[in-house]
Order: C-alpha cells, then structure tokens, then sequence
C-alpha cells in the first residue's frame, strides 16, 4: 500500500466531516485546503449572482489563492481530493489545487458532498489539470457515511 493523503476544501464543514472519517478509516493523512481570503456567508450564497462563489464558479479561469500547501506532495501515490458540489462541478479553488502541484504518477480520487447533485465532470476536469495523473471518475459521498462505507470504497485504491 502506498501513502495515501485526503485533501479537502470545506465550505459549511459537511465535506469535512467525511474528510476526516476517510483519513481516520483509511490511515491517509489529512489537508485541509483553506481559501486565502475566507469566505462569508455571503460569499456562498449562490443564489446572488454577483456573490463571490457565483463570480468564480462562472469564470472558468478563476483560480482562488489557498493558504498553505502540502510539504510533501512527492510522498503520496493516492491523493482523495475533497469538495462541495458547486454548479455540478468542483469548485474553482479545487482547480487551484490540482494546479499547484505535480501529480505525475499519482492517482488522484475525487469525491464530493451535495444535498442531491451528483459529481459531474469533475473527474475529467481535474485530469485536464494534472495530466501525468490517473485521475478517477470520482464519487458523491453521503454525509452520513459509515466508517466502513467509505474504508470499503476507499479499498480499491490503497
């Protein structure tokens, strides 16, 4: 088994939730992708269209800064990247992150929360981003999903 890291962006703490149960059960270490600029409530009201979330998930090459990075990205082989469903897709700072390293050799899995959209194509947009990774099509996680559901779903790639 190869080293395994869970990085996660959060926006209402649901996606961190799962993030940390899927560390916890799978022994991967844990990275919390957290925006430079915090954002507000506002911020994530998707229903504003001149609300930040808005503005950047409708500009495709919108990338927002993350605060810190991963030290050791070249010892992982599995990378589970974390998010909230935004537009049917992952959100831009996502995008940052999967920019901001060399995922060559890596498989990198997405999985994402939603009250009931599905993942989408974020699979393949995060392939586009880290070409020399085998980036898998992903999965929406249930918040409430057992320990033993996600180390049993997380088994395929460990």
């Amino acid at each position: 088994m190869g080293k395994a890291l869970v990085a996660y962006f959060s926006a209402s703490g649901v996606t961190a939730k799962v993030a940390k149960n899927l560390a916890k059960e799978t022994g991967a270490d844990l990275f919390s992708i957290e925006p430079q600029t915090p954002y507000t409530k506002a911020d994530l009201n998707w229903q504003d269209k001149n609300s930040r979330s808005t503005v950047e998930m409708n500009d495709r090459n919108c990338r927002p800064a993350i605060a810190s990075v991963v030290a050791k990205m070249g010892a992982y082989d599995v990378v589970f990247v974390g998010f909230p469903v935004w537009w049917y897709r992952e959100p831009s700072i996502i995008d940052t992150f999967m920019e901001a390293y060399d995922f060559s050799g890596k498989t990198v899995v997405p999985f994402a929360t939603s009250g009931g959209s599905g993942i989408g194509d974020s699979g393949k947009n995060m392939q586009e981003l880290a070409p020399g990774a085998k980036v898998e099509q992903g999965k929406r996680l249930a918040s409430n999903a057992s320990g033993k559901e996600l180390a049993d779903w997380a088994a395929q790639w460990l």
